[in-house]
């Protein structure tokens, strides 16, 4: 062999095979924790790029990541960031430099994939710990590397699991900061979940408004929130599903924790609740029963009752009501407002709306003998609600004893514990438990309550106002008008400024029991109703 050509070979033996690439960083933390100590983002990438300089490969970009787990790799935003930005690229040729093997996948069968997909890009590897290798021995090894990383991550997580299910067993939320609330460390609680004021103070009005019925729809409440800047970054119609599943559903704004994914159960918790557990459990109902269609009005006065529940029979937006200055005093008017109607500021006085609307009521009458069904379907009704009191109350009278066992084993540990901030400490909790029951205790009813006396009240209102709906309206005050008023009617009303109100409807409430009254029944006759409405003059 010629001088020349072994020259020739030694020059090839000794060419950087990087020579011809451009280096790409990838970098990984799964915790914020990491990502400020050692093995940081910044701490990798700076390692990186040294190797990337040593090998004489220009640096190009580097792509942070702080995915969690293992699994799919293309749930990483920064590997799919890389890859795309490889794919954007395809006259260049890439390595790309990773400090450790746990870095680059953490789970064997996504391990093989992704290196598979940069193989299909022509891109080379380039670990800070470990040397792939492609024969059979330096497979075996690196499957065995991936399968122990895919076992350290299943082990973390178990372990993860493990504590965060104790906190929360213990009472402790043990996850990120609920709205209303801030993740804080404390000496006597570690963790725990402390009021941030000025957001627990929109969330106990927004979470009581819509128990009480003053926000009707889950959307008033979400525009409410938003109004408030509780929630800045979309609109209130996004938020809707967000207030339902983590807001209106969650009993850890009345003060408890549950985690059913963990098969933690309902129990008291250690935070200070928003709202009370009555208030939580009308809201439960509220939504159990879809009772979001009516909407009650903020700005009711009694000097406007019908505010709200009337709309212009032309456009079909709502009548407005307010005082308008005379001459020589002041004189009451709804009016519709809405731009482009042909009544849009034409007055009627408040008492020829009122006036007609409460002839409307008076024209409701209910036959004597359809009284007779109303008990009925009345009985049926009140034995329903009956028994679920009654549910109730055995499920809270169960609660109950177990809350004042517990109250019982804390004074045993408070008797004999030694330290002072040990027993404050069980105090706080027999604290919290007693308040607790006296709660229970306000909610549910005596054994020996007589449910005969609410009873024959009830019947007594429910009769009144089927048989004479006006005499029970002019009874009540303005919010209770409101209610009223989608009891006895299925929608608001359209009221025209040339001929008054447009309803030939027979309200709901009478309408139910006239269509029953028409049926064979031992109860009442085949005869219907009287004329429910007329038009007035």
């Amino acid at each position: 062999m010629s001088k020349a050509r072994k020259i020739s070979d030694r020059k090839n033996l000794s060419l950087n095979p990087y020579e011809d690439r451009v280096g790409i960083v990838y970098v990984r933390v799964s915790s914020k924790k990491q990502e400020t100590e050692g093995s940081g983002l910044k701490s990798q990438e700076g390692r990186c790029i040294q190797e990337l300089s040593s090998l004489k490969v220009p640096y190009i970009k580097t792509f942070p990541d702080s995915y969690t787990g293992g699994g799919d790799f293309m749930k990483r935003p920064a590997m799919r960031a890389l890859l795309e930005y490889i794919d954007n690229n395809p006259h260049k040729k890439f390595v790309v430099v990773f400090d450790d093997l746990k870095r680059f996948a953490r789970d064997i069968e996504f391990h093989f994939k992704l290196k598979t997909a940069f193989s299909y890009r022509n891109v080379a590897l380039k670990c800070l710990n470990y040397t792939f290798d492609d024969t059979p021995e330096g497979r075996f090894a690196e499957i065995i590397m991936a399968g122990q990383s895919e076992l350290e991550r299943h082990q973390n997580r178990r372990q993860v699991i493990q504590k965060q299910k104790a906190r929360l067993e213990l009472g402790y939320w043990s996850f990120g900061s609920k709205k209303g609330y801030l993740m804080t460390k404390s000496s006597e609680h570690g963790t725990i979940s402390i009021q941030v004021e000025s957001e627990a103070k929109i969330l106990k009005e927004a979470l009581e408004g819509f128990a009480n019925g003053t926000f009707v729809r889950k959307i008033d409440v979400c525009k409410f929130l938003v109004e408030k800047g509780l929630w800045k970054k979309q609109s209130p119609e996004k938020y809707i599903d967000k207030l339902e599943n983590a807001i209106l559903r969650d009993p850890f704004y009345a003060g408890f924790i549950e985690y059913p994914m963990w098969e933690v159960s309902r129990r008291l918790g250690k935070h200070k609740p928003i709202i009370s557990l009555e208030t939580f459990e009308l809201i439960q109902k509220r939504l159990d029963r879809g009772d979001f269609g009516k909407r009650i009005r903020k700005d009711t006065s009694d000097d406007f009752p019908l505010r709200g529940l009337l709309v212009c029979a032309d456009c079909e937006s709502h009548l407005t009501a307010a005082w308008c200055k005379g001459r020589n005093r002041r004189h009451p008017y709804y009016y519709c407002q809405k731009k482009g109607c042909v009544n849009k500021g034409r007055i009627v006085r408040k008492d020829v709306i009122e006036d007609e609307f409460n002839n409307i009521l008076k024209s409701i009458t209910l036959k004597k003998d359809v009284s007779k069904l109303v008990k009925v379907v009345f009985d049926k009704v009140w034995k329903d609600e009956v028994k679920n009191i009654r549910i109730k109350h055995n499920d809270l009278s169960f609660k109950k004893a177990n809350l004042e066992k517990q109250v019982g084993e804390f004074m045993e540990l408070l008797v004999s514990a030694k330290s002072e901030n040990v027993k404050k400490a069980y105090e706080s909790h027999i604290e919290r438990i007693s308040n607790e029951i006296e709660l229970i205790d306000s909610t549910i009813p005596a054994e020996n309550f007589d449910f005969d006396i609410p009873y024959q009240t009830a019947l007594d209102k429910a009769n009144g106002l089927l048989k004479s709906p006006y005499k029970i309206w002019i009874t009540l005050d303005t919010k209770e008008k409101q209610n009223l008023f989608y009891f006895i009617f299925e929608n608001k009303l359209k009221y025209s400024v040339e001929e008054g109100y447009r309803t030939n409807k027979i309200p709901s409430a009478v309408r139910l029991f006239e269509e029953f009254s028409t049926l064979e029944t031992p109860y009442v006759e085949k005869t219907g109703i009287e004329p429910v409405c007329r038009r007035f003059s």
